[in-house]
């Protein structure tokens, strides 16, 4: 099972791929929405904010998410790590319901340029 550490570290390397991404990735990520990452199996929640083109976390905190995000994830640890190291396709894990992630539908329409 990961880690708090390890999924910190997982998503601090998904903000830099998402920092130096080109053309339409680029584009997806350049968002300025408060985010919240729950990591279900830790039953921790991530929250910052989506901005520059980059995934600012600003806090950490015990259990769901305290208040709703703009954008939303939930999915164990191991998932998000194998996401990040490239082991699992988020468009996978998303239509299997190992990854849920709710947005508004224009979010939603942009962010799956990042899929």
């Amino acid at each position: 099972m990961a880690t708090i550490e390890e999924c910190r570290s997982a998503l601090e390397r998904l903000s830099d791929n998402m920092a130096t991404a080109e053309g339409d990735v680029r584009e997806a990520a350049a968002l300025d929405r408060s985010v919240s990452c729950h990591i279900k199996d830790l039953d921790v929640t991530f929250l910052g904010r989506l901005v520059g083109g980059r995934i600012e976390v600003r806090d950490t905190v015990q259990g769901p998410p305290p208040k709703k995000a703009e954008i939303r994830l939930a999915m164990t640890g191991d998932d998000l790590l194998a996401m990040v190291g490239g082991e699992l396709a988020f468009a996978k894990a998303w239509g299997s319901g190992r990854v849920k992630l709710q947005a508004s539908l224009i979010d939603l329409m942009r962010l799956t340029k990042l899929l």
